[in-house]
Protein backbone atom coordinates (compact mmCIF):
# COMPACT_ATOMS: atom_id res chain seq x y z
CA UNK A 1 0.00 0.00 0.00
CA UNK A 2 1.44 3.43 -0.93
CA UNK A 3 2.83 5.53 1.95
CA UNK A 4 0.37 8.31 1.13
CA UNK A 5 -2.51 5.92 1.84
CA UNK A 6 -0.85 4.78 5.06
CA UNK A 7 -0.57 8.38 6.27
CA UNK A 8 -4.21 9.07 5.42
CA UNK A 9 -5.35 6.01 7.37
CA UNK A 10 -3.21 6.98 10.40
CA UNK A 11 -4.52 10.56 10.39
CA UNK A 12 -8.10 9.33 10.11
CA UNK A 13 -7.63 6.95 13.06
CA UNK A 14 -6.16 9.73 15.21
CA UNK A 15 -9.14 11.94 14.37
CA UNK A 16 -11.56 9.18 15.35
CA UNK A 17 -9.98 8.88 18.79
CA UNK A 18 -11.23 12.39 19.58
CA UNK A 19 -14.77 11.89 18.31
CA UNK A 20 -17.29 9.61 20.02
CA UNK A 21 -19.68 10.01 17.12
CA UNK A 22 -16.97 9.09 14.64
CA UNK A 23 -16.06 6.00 16.67
CA UNK A 24 -19.67 4.86 16.65
CA UNK A 25 -19.85 5.54 12.91
CA UNK A 26 -16.89 3.21 12.46
CA UNK A 27 -18.34 0.59 14.79
CA UNK A 28 -21.65 0.43 12.93
CA UNK A 29 -19.95 0.47 9.56
CA UNK A 30 -17.50 -2.25 10.57
CA UNK A 31 -20.24 -4.55 11.81
CA UNK A 32 -22.03 -4.38 8.48
CA UNK A 33 -18.89 -4.40 6.33
CA UNK A 34 -17.27 -7.29 8.18
CA UNK A 35 -20.43 -9.31 7.61
CA UNK A 36 -20.40 -8.63 3.87
CA UNK A 37 -16.61 -9.04 3.64
CA UNK A 38 -16.68 -12.48 5.23
CA UNK A 39 -19.68 -13.51 3.15
CA UNK A 40 -18.04 -12.64 -0.15
CA UNK A 41 -14.45 -13.44 0.75
CA UNK A 42 -13.41 -9.84 0.15
CA UNK A 43 -9.66 -9.43 -0.05
CA UNK A 44 -9.26 -5.79 -0.99
CA UNK A 45 -6.81 -3.22 0.40
CA UNK A 46 -6.06 -3.54 4.11
CA UNK A 47 -7.40 -0.06 4.92
CA UNK A 48 -10.83 -1.20 3.66
CA UNK A 49 -10.59 -4.74 4.97
CA UNK A 50 -9.44 -4.27 8.55
CA UNK A 51 -11.97 -2.80 11.00
CA UNK A 52 -10.77 0.16 13.04
CA UNK A 53 -12.39 -1.11 16.22
CA UNK A 54 -12.16 -4.50 17.86
CA UNK A 55 -14.26 -6.80 15.70
CA UNK A 56 -13.89 -10.55 15.75
CA UNK A 57 -12.42 -11.92 12.53
CA UNK A 58 -14.07 -14.99 11.07
CA UNK A 59 -12.28 -18.29 10.59
CA UNK A 60 -12.58 -20.10 7.26
CA UNK A 61 -15.25 -22.35 8.76
CA UNK A 62 -17.21 -19.36 10.01
CA UNK A 63 -16.91 -17.71 6.61
CA UNK A 64 -18.42 -20.76 4.96
CA UNK A 65 -21.24 -20.79 7.48
CA UNK A 66 -22.01 -17.11 6.94
CA UNK A 67 -21.92 -17.50 3.19
CA UNK A 68 -24.50 -20.25 3.33
CA UNK A 69 -28.21 -19.38 3.42
CA UNK A 70 -29.64 -19.01 6.92
CA UNK A 71 -31.93 -21.98 6.31
CA UNK A 72 -32.66 -24.43 3.55
CA UNK A 73 -35.37 -22.18 2.14
CA UNK A 74 -33.22 -19.04 1.98
CA UNK A 75 -32.00 -18.28 -1.57
CA UNK A 76 -28.50 -17.11 -2.35
CA UNK A 77 -28.26 -13.43 -3.24
CA UNK A 78 -24.74 -13.80 -4.64
CA UNK A 79 -23.93 -14.11 -8.32
CA UNK A 80 -22.39 -17.32 -9.68
CA UNK A 81 -18.67 -17.11 -10.55
CA UNK A 82 -19.23 -17.16 -14.31
CA UNK A 83 -20.84 -13.96 -15.62
CA UNK A 84 -22.45 -15.95 -18.43
CA UNK A 85 -24.65 -17.60 -15.80
CA UNK A 86 -25.95 -14.39 -14.24
CA UNK A 87 -28.98 -13.96 -16.44
CA UNK A 88 -29.88 -17.64 -16.32
CA UNK A 89 -29.83 -17.60 -12.51
CA UNK A 90 -32.77 -15.23 -12.42
CA UNK A 91 -33.58 -12.73 -9.69
CA UNK A 92 -33.83 -14.22 -6.17
CA UNK A 93 -36.85 -13.29 -4.05
CA UNK A 94 -36.42 -11.74 -0.62
CA UNK A 95 -39.71 -12.64 1.06
CA UNK A 96 -40.53 -11.01 4.39
CA UNK A 97 -43.39 -10.95 6.86
CA UNK A 98 -44.72 -8.64 9.55
CA UNK A 99 -42.49 -10.10 12.26
CA UNK A 100 -39.41 -8.76 10.45
CA UNK A 101 -40.62 -5.14 10.49
CA UNK A 102 -38.69 -4.04 13.58
CA UNK A 103 -40.12 -1.12 15.56
CA UNK A 104 -38.43 -1.34 18.95
CA UNK A 105 -34.85 -1.54 20.13
CA UNK A 106 -33.21 0.28 17.19
CA UNK A 107 -31.52 3.35 18.68
CA UNK A 108 -28.38 5.44 18.49
CA UNK A 109 -26.16 5.05 21.59
CA UNK A 110 -26.66 7.66 24.28
CA UNK A 111 -23.24 7.15 25.90
CA UNK A 112 -19.82 5.87 24.82
CA UNK A 113 -19.53 3.71 21.71
CA UNK A 114 -20.29 0.08 22.32
CA UNK A 115 -22.91 0.88 25.00
CA UNK A 116 -25.32 -0.52 24.01
CA UNK A 117 -23.78 -3.08 21.70
CA UNK A 118 -23.98 -2.52 17.99
CA UNK A 119 -27.24 -4.16 16.80
CA UNK A 120 -26.70 -7.31 14.77
CA UNK A 121 -27.58 -7.02 11.10
CA UNK A 122 -31.09 -8.15 10.21
CA UNK A 123 -31.76 -10.73 7.53
CA UNK A 124 -32.47 -7.84 5.14
CA UNK A 125 -29.17 -6.15 6.01
CA UNK A 126 -27.26 -9.41 5.57
CA UNK A 127 -28.76 -10.04 2.14
CA UNK A 128 -28.28 -6.46 0.93
CA UNK A 129 -24.77 -5.91 2.27
CA UNK A 130 -23.30 -9.23 1.14
CA UNK A 131 -24.75 -8.95 -2.35
CA UNK A 132 -23.81 -5.26 -2.63
CA UNK A 133 -20.19 -5.94 -1.58
CA UNK A 134 -19.89 -8.78 -4.10
CA UNK A 135 -21.03 -6.47 -6.91
CA UNK A 136 -18.44 -3.93 -5.80
CA UNK A 137 -15.72 -6.60 -5.93
CA UNK A 138 -16.89 -7.66 -9.38
CA UNK A 139 -16.49 -4.12 -10.72
CA UNK A 140 -20.15 -3.47 -11.52
CA UNK A 141 -20.00 0.07 -10.11
CA UNK A 142 -18.60 3.13 -11.90
CA UNK A 143 -16.00 3.47 -9.13
CA UNK A 144 -14.82 1.64 -6.04
CA UNK A 145 -16.24 3.23 -2.92
CA UNK A 146 -13.63 3.43 -0.16
CA UNK A 147 -13.85 5.11 3.22
CA UNK A 148 -15.45 8.52 2.83
CA UNK A 149 -14.08 11.42 4.87
CA UNK A 150 -16.96 12.48 7.10
CA UNK A 151 -17.40 15.42 9.44
CA UNK A 152 -20.19 17.07 11.38
CA UNK A 153 -19.99 20.76 10.54
CA UNK A 154 -19.50 22.98 13.61
CA UNK A 155 -22.75 24.70 14.53
CA UNK A 156 -26.17 24.17 16.04
CA UNK A 157 -27.79 22.18 13.23
CA UNK A 158 -25.61 19.08 13.02
CA UNK A 159 -25.07 18.90 9.25
CA UNK A 160 -23.07 15.83 8.16
CA UNK A 161 -20.65 16.47 5.26
CA UNK A 162 -18.94 13.70 3.29
CA UNK A 163 -16.30 13.95 0.59
CA UNK A 164 -17.31 11.88 -2.45
CA UNK A 165 -15.16 13.08 -5.35
CA UNK A 166 -15.80 10.04 -7.55
CA UNK A 167 -19.56 10.49 -7.59
CA UNK A 168 -19.18 14.12 -8.59
CA UNK A 169 -16.97 13.16 -11.53
CA UNK A 170 -18.15 9.74 -12.71
CA UNK A 171 -21.91 9.59 -12.16
CA UNK A 172 -24.16 9.28 -15.21
CA UNK A 173 -25.17 12.66 -16.63
CA UNK A 174 -28.79 13.55 -15.80
CA UNK A 175 -31.38 13.16 -18.53
CA UNK A 176 -32.88 16.17 -20.27
CA UNK A 177 -35.78 16.95 -17.93
CA UNK A 178 -38.06 19.92 -18.51
CA UNK A 179 -41.22 19.14 -16.54
CA UNK A 180 -42.19 17.54 -13.23
CA UNK A 181 -44.85 15.61 -15.21
CA UNK A 182 -42.61 14.56 -18.09
CA UNK A 183 -43.72 11.20 -19.59
CA UNK A 184 -41.52 8.13 -19.54
CA UNK A 185 -39.33 7.82 -22.64
CA UNK A 186 -38.29 4.22 -23.44
CA UNK A 187 -35.52 5.50 -25.71
CA UNK A 188 -33.71 7.13 -22.78
CA UNK A 189 -31.71 5.16 -20.22
CA UNK A 190 -34.04 3.30 -17.87
CA UNK A 191 -33.79 0.49 -15.34
CA UNK A 192 -35.05 -2.12 -17.77
CA UNK A 193 -31.65 -1.72 -19.48
CA UNK A 194 -29.38 -2.48 -16.50
CA UNK A 195 -27.01 -5.45 -16.57
CA UNK A 196 -28.39 -8.63 -14.94
CA UNK A 197 -25.76 -8.56 -12.19
CA UNK A 198 -26.87 -5.13 -10.95
CA UNK A 199 -30.13 -6.49 -9.48
CA UNK A 200 -29.66 -7.87 -5.95
CA UNK A 201 -33.09 -9.33 -5.28
CA UNK A 202 -36.84 -8.86 -5.61
CA UNK A 203 -38.52 -7.52 -2.47
CA UNK A 204 -41.73 -9.48 -1.79
CA UNK A 205 -44.03 -9.14 1.18
CA UNK A 206 -46.02 -12.06 2.56
CA UNK A 207 -49.78 -11.36 2.47
CA UNK A 208 -50.03 -11.35 6.26
CA UNK A 209 -49.69 -7.68 7.18
CA UNK A 210 -52.91 -6.29 8.71
CA UNK A 211 -54.68 -3.59 6.74
CA UNK A 212 -52.09 -3.71 3.96
CA UNK A 213 -52.80 -4.00 0.27
CA UNK A 214 -50.99 -6.48 -1.95
CA UNK A 215 -47.44 -5.25 -2.49
CA UNK A 216 -46.24 -5.00 -6.07
CA UNK A 217 -42.87 -6.43 -7.09
CA UNK A 218 -39.96 -4.15 -6.16
CA UNK A 219 -36.48 -4.79 -7.53
CA UNK A 220 -33.55 -3.84 -5.31
CA UNK A 221 -30.55 -2.97 -7.47
CA UNK A 222 -27.23 -1.24 -6.96
CA UNK A 223 -26.80 2.44 -7.65
CA UNK A 224 -23.71 2.28 -9.84
CA UNK A 225 -22.66 5.76 -8.61
CA UNK A 226 -23.06 5.22 -4.86
CA UNK A 227 -23.44 8.02 -2.32
CA UNK A 228 -22.53 5.78 0.57
CA UNK A 229 -22.20 2.19 1.70
CA UNK A 230 -25.06 -0.05 0.54
CA UNK A 231 -26.57 2.56 -1.79
CA UNK A 232 -29.38 0.82 -3.69
CA UNK A 233 -32.39 1.69 -5.80
CA UNK A 234 -35.90 0.40 -5.12
CA UNK A 235 -37.57 0.04 -8.52
CA UNK A 236 -41.15 -1.15 -9.21
CA UNK A 237 -41.28 -3.62 -12.09
CA UNK A 238 -39.19 -1.77 -14.72
CA UNK A 239 -41.21 -3.28 -17.57
CA UNK A 240 -44.14 -1.05 -16.62
CA UNK A 241 -42.28 2.05 -17.80
CA UNK A 242 -43.45 4.28 -14.95
CA UNK A 243 -42.27 7.91 -14.92
CA UNK A 244 -40.58 9.37 -11.82
CA UNK A 245 -43.79 10.11 -9.95
CA UNK A 246 -44.34 8.64 -6.49
CA UNK A 247 -46.88 5.81 -6.22
CA UNK A 248 -48.28 4.14 -3.06
CA UNK A 249 -46.66 0.74 -3.72
CA UNK A 250 -43.21 2.27 -4.11
CA UNK A 251 -43.55 4.39 -0.96
CA UNK A 252 -44.83 1.41 1.04
CA UNK A 253 -41.81 -0.63 -0.01
CA UNK A 254 -39.52 2.23 1.03
CA UNK A 255 -41.03 2.57 4.50
CA UNK A 256 -40.98 -1.18 5.06
CA UNK A 257 -37.36 -1.40 3.90
CA UNK A 258 -36.44 1.05 6.68
CA UNK A 259 -38.29 -1.17 9.17
CA UNK A 260 -36.60 -4.31 7.79
CA UNK A 261 -33.16 -2.92 8.65
CA UNK A 262 -31.76 -3.09 12.17
CA UNK A 263 -29.36 -0.25 11.33
CA UNK A 264 -30.67 3.10 12.71
CA UNK A 265 -29.03 4.87 9.79
CA UNK A 266 -30.65 3.04 6.87
CA UNK A 267 -32.71 5.66 5.06
CA UNK A 268 -34.85 5.80 1.92
CA UNK A 269 -35.68 8.80 -0.24
CA UNK A 270 -37.28 10.06 -3.44
CA UNK A 271 -36.40 12.90 -5.82
CA UNK A 272 -39.08 14.16 -8.20
CA UNK A 273 -38.34 15.42 -11.68
CA UNK A 274 -37.10 18.95 -11.16
CA UNK A 275 -35.97 17.85 -7.69
CA UNK A 276 -32.70 16.44 -9.10
CA UNK A 277 -33.99 13.04 -10.19
CA UNK A 278 -31.51 12.12 -12.92
CA UNK A 279 -33.52 9.25 -14.48
CA UNK A 280 -37.18 9.53 -15.45
CA UNK A 281 -38.11 5.99 -14.39
CA UNK A 282 -39.79 5.41 -11.02
CA UNK A 283 -37.23 4.64 -8.31
CA UNK A 284 -36.40 5.37 -4.67
CA UNK A 285 -32.94 5.49 -3.09
CA UNK A 286 -31.84 3.54 -0.02
CA UNK A 287 -28.48 3.74 1.77
CA UNK A 288 -26.67 3.42 5.10
CA UNK A 289 -25.25 6.41 6.94
CA UNK A 290 -24.04 5.76 10.50
CA UNK A 291 -24.73 9.31 11.68
CA UNK A 292 -27.68 11.05 13.27
CA UNK A 293 -29.39 13.57 11.03
CA UNK A 294 -31.26 16.70 12.15
CA UNK A 295 -34.65 15.58 10.81
CA UNK A 296 -34.86 12.50 13.05
CA UNK A 297 -35.82 14.44 16.16
CA UNK A 298 -36.58 17.97 14.97
CA UNK A 299 -39.64 19.48 16.72
CA UNK A 300 -42.84 20.01 14.77
CA UNK A 301 -46.28 21.57 15.03
CA UNK A 302 -49.59 20.18 13.70
CA UNK A 303 -51.05 21.76 10.58
CA UNK A 304 -54.52 20.25 11.00
CA UNK A 305 -56.71 19.46 14.03
CA UNK A 306 -56.34 15.71 13.50
CA UNK A 307 -52.54 15.85 13.53
CA UNK A 308 -52.35 14.04 10.19
CA UNK A 309 -49.60 16.33 8.90
CA UNK A 310 -47.10 18.43 10.82
CA UNK A 311 -44.67 21.17 9.91
CA UNK A 312 -40.97 20.91 10.62
CA UNK A 313 -39.75 24.47 11.05
CA UNK A 314 -36.20 23.58 12.08
CA UNK A 315 -33.15 23.84 9.87
CA UNK A 316 -31.79 22.72 7.46
CA UNK A 317 -35.16 23.19 5.70
CA UNK A 318 -38.81 23.39 6.78
CA UNK A 319 -40.87 20.48 5.52
CA UNK A 320 -44.07 18.48 5.94
CA UNK A 321 -43.82 15.67 8.49
CA UNK A 322 -45.85 12.47 8.37
CA UNK A 323 -45.35 9.83 11.05
CA UNK A 324 -46.28 6.19 11.59
CA UNK A 325 -45.78 3.92 14.55
CA UNK A 326 -45.69 0.78 12.44
CA UNK A 327 -47.33 -1.44 9.83
CA UNK A 328 -51.07 -1.78 9.46
CA UNK A 329 -53.88 0.75 8.96
CA UNK A 330 -51.77 3.62 10.35
CA UNK A 331 -49.09 3.03 7.73
CA UNK A 332 -51.63 2.67 4.92
CA UNK A 333 -53.22 5.98 5.95
CA UNK A 334 -49.82 7.69 5.92
CA UNK A 335 -49.04 6.35 2.44
CA UNK A 336 -52.34 7.70 1.14
CA UNK A 337 -51.75 11.15 2.62
CA UNK A 338 -48.20 11.44 1.33
CA UNK A 339 -49.11 10.32 -2.19
CA UNK A 340 -52.07 12.72 -2.34
CA UNK A 341 -49.66 15.48 -1.38
CA UNK A 342 -47.07 14.50 -4.00
CA UNK A 343 -49.83 14.13 -6.64
CA UNK A 344 -50.90 17.70 -5.93
CA UNK A 345 -47.33 18.96 -6.20
CA UNK A 346 -46.70 17.11 -9.46
CA UNK A 347 -49.96 18.30 -11.03
CA UNK A 348 -49.00 21.89 -10.18
CA UNK A 349 -45.44 21.49 -11.51
CA UNK A 350 -43.88 21.86 -8.06
CA UNK A 351 -40.68 19.86 -7.61
CA UNK A 352 -40.28 17.94 -4.36
CA UNK A 353 -38.05 15.62 -2.35
CA UNK A 354 -38.93 13.01 0.25
CA UNK A 355 -36.93 11.33 3.02
CA UNK A 356 -37.86 8.25 5.11
CA UNK A 357 -36.01 7.63 8.38
CA UNK A 358 -36.52 6.16 11.81
CA UNK A 359 -37.38 9.03 14.11
CA UNK A 360 -39.29 10.51 17.01
CA UNK A 361 -43.04 11.16 17.04
CA UNK A 362 -44.26 14.65 16.11
CA UNK A 363 -44.26 17.39 18.72
CA UNK A 364 -41.72 18.90 21.05
CA UNK A 365 -38.83 16.55 20.51
CA UNK A 366 -35.06 16.93 20.47
CA UNK A 367 -32.16 15.67 18.34
CA UNK A 368 -31.53 12.92 20.89
CA UNK A 369 -35.14 11.69 21.04
CA UNK A 370 -35.80 7.96 20.81
CA UNK A 371 -36.50 6.44 17.41
CA UNK A 372 -40.00 5.13 18.11
CA UNK A 373 -41.39 5.04 14.58
CA UNK A 374 -40.84 6.21 11.02
CA UNK A 375 -40.78 9.82 9.87
CA UNK A 376 -41.58 10.70 6.26
CA UNK A 377 -40.54 14.28 5.45
CA UNK A 378 -41.71 16.00 2.26
CA UNK A 379 -40.20 19.20 0.91
CA UNK A 380 -41.70 21.36 -1.84
CA UNK A 381 -38.92 23.27 -3.58
CA UNK A 382 -37.88 25.28 -6.61
CA UNK A 383 -37.47 23.25 -9.77
CA UNK A 384 -33.86 22.61 -10.73
CA UNK A 385 -33.11 20.95 -14.06
CA UNK A 386 -29.55 19.75 -14.56
CA UNK A 387 -26.57 19.73 -12.16
CA UNK A 388 -24.79 22.88 -10.98
CA UNK A 389 -21.18 21.85 -11.34
CA UNK A 390 -19.78 24.89 -9.52
CA UNK A 391 -21.63 24.28 -6.24
CA UNK A 392 -20.11 22.38 -3.30
CA UNK A 393 -23.12 20.05 -3.40
CA UNK A 394 -26.46 19.78 -5.18
CA UNK A 395 -29.59 19.93 -3.06
CA UNK A 396 -31.81 16.85 -3.22
CA UNK A 397 -33.28 14.36 -0.74
CA UNK A 398 -30.26 13.73 1.49
CA UNK A 399 -29.03 17.35 1.55
CA UNK A 400 -32.44 18.60 2.74
CA UNK A 401 -32.23 16.02 5.54
CA UNK A 402 -28.78 17.24 6.59
CA UNK A 403 -26.44 14.82 4.76
CA UNK A 404 -24.15 16.70 2.37
CA UNK A 405 -22.11 14.70 -0.19
CA UNK A 406 -19.44 17.23 -1.20
CA UNK A 407 -17.81 17.01 -4.64
CA UNK A 408 -14.29 18.45 -4.11
CA UNK A 409 -11.61 18.37 -1.41
CA UNK A 410 -11.38 22.15 -1.48
CA UNK A 411 -15.07 22.61 -0.72
CA UNK A 412 -15.02 19.85 1.89
CA UNK A 413 -12.21 21.60 3.77
CA UNK A 414 -13.77 25.05 3.64
CA UNK A 415 -17.49 24.34 3.95
CA UNK A 416 -19.22 26.00 6.92
CA UNK A 417 -22.67 25.47 8.35
CA UNK A 418 -23.72 28.96 7.27
CA UNK A 419 -22.57 28.41 3.68
CA UNK A 420 -24.28 25.02 3.49
CA UNK A 421 -27.55 26.40 4.86
CA UNK A 422 -27.44 29.25 2.34
CA UNK A 423 -27.18 26.74 -0.53
CA UNK A 424 -30.08 24.71 0.83
CA UNK A 425 -32.29 27.73 1.54
CA UNK A 426 -31.74 29.01 -2.00
CA UNK A 427 -33.52 25.91 -3.35
CA UNK A 428 -36.70 26.41 -1.30
CA UNK A 429 -39.90 28.06 -2.47
CA UNK A 430 -40.38 31.80 -1.80
CA UNK A 431 -42.25 32.34 1.46
CA UNK A 432 -45.51 33.46 -0.18
CA UNK A 433 -45.64 30.41 -2.46
CA UNK A 434 -44.64 28.13 0.42
CA UNK A 435 -47.63 29.39 2.44
CA UNK A 436 -49.97 28.74 -0.50
CA UNK A 437 -48.65 25.21 -0.94
CA UNK A 438 -48.97 24.56 2.80
CA UNK A 439 -52.63 25.59 2.85
CA UNK A 440 -53.39 23.60 -0.31
CA UNK A 441 -51.82 20.38 0.98
CA UNK A 442 -53.66 20.58 4.29
CA UNK A 443 -56.92 21.09 2.39
CA UNK A 444 -56.23 18.18 0.03
CA UNK A 445 -55.47 15.80 2.89
CA UNK A 446 -58.49 16.94 4.94
CA UNK A 447 -60.90 16.75 1.99
CA UNK A 448 -59.99 13.21 1.04
CA UNK A 449 -60.38 11.94 4.62
CA UNK A 450 -63.80 13.39 5.33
Amino acid sequence: MPWSHVLLVILYRITCLFSTECQYHEQLTCSFRSLSDSTTGFSGPAELREPRLEVKRSSSAEVSAMAAPQDSNEPSYLLPPNSKDWEEQGIPDFVYGQKELVLEGIQWPSTAPGLPDTPPPSRFDSALCSAWRQRMDLGLFRYRLGELQTQTLPGAVGLVAQLNVERGVQRRRPQNIRSVKQPFDPEQFNFHKVRPGEVLFRLLREPDLPGALRQEDILVMINVSPLEWGHVLLVPDPRRGLPQRLLPGALRAGVEAVLLSSHPGFRVGFNSLGGLASVNHLHLHGYYLARRLPVEGAPSEPLDPGGRVHLLRALPAPGFLFYTGGPGPDLEALIGRVCRATDYLAEHEIAHNLFVTRGAPPGETSPSSALTGVRVILWARKSSFGVKEDEAFNVALCELAGHLPVKTSRDFGSLTEAAALALIQDCLLPSAQAEEVRAALVAVIAQDEQ
